[in-house]
């Protein structure tokens, strides 16, 4: 034999109750019956616990991801500004607004061509993962804008890169 039990719900609430029991075919009770015994399962919080660790587990990878790309990122700039650096002599004083002309022109040139790039979507990254592992070469998912293994996985991947980074850190 069941208890009876009288629950007050919000106006809103209890007719989206309504409107899915009829949809289910069942009566209201059973449909609260079925939502207490849920989230009173022990069961229910292990599923939690899990949808919480998958999506805890998937922002690591991105975090990880994002935190290499921030590291190429770096290098390829203090690898740009120690050659730039090394490569360019001083400018005498009666070149310099020559100089600074051609600079803002050349400067305009790639704000241009970098605004290309990212509308494209196009990824530094993305161009040294497919010059590093060629392998991986004409599997890129190009639609979805990242690289997959075999596995259709994108850390398959990432294993392979954070493999190479491991071999070459001493460089």
């Amino acid at each position: 034999m069941k208890s009876r039990l009288n629950c007050y719900f919000d106006p809103k609430l209890a007719d989206q109750l309504t409107t899915f029991a009829l949809r289910q075919g069942i009566h209201r009770s059973q449909l609260v019956e079925a939502a207490v015994m849920a989230f009173l399962s022990p069961d229910a919080l292990d599923r939690r616990e899990a949808a919480f660790v998958r999506r805890l587990d998937r922002l690591s990878r991105h975090m990880e991801r994002i935190e290499r790309d921030l590291t190429i990122a770096i290098e390829v700039q203090a690898q740009f500004v120690r050659f730039w650096l090394s490569a360019s002599p001083p400018i005498p004083p009666d070149q310099q607004d020559a100089a600074k002309a051609r600079g803002a022109s050349r400067y305009q040139g790639f704000i241009e061509i970098l605004a290309k790039r990212l509308q494209r979507s196009d990824s530094l990254v993305r161009e040294i993962s497919k010059e590093i592992t060629p392998e991986f070469n004409g599997r890129d998912n190009v639609a979805a804008g990242t690289s997959t293994g075999a596995s259709g996985n994108t850390d398959d991947h990432d294993a392979v890169l954070a493999g190479m980074e491991d071999k070459n850190a001493g460089l």
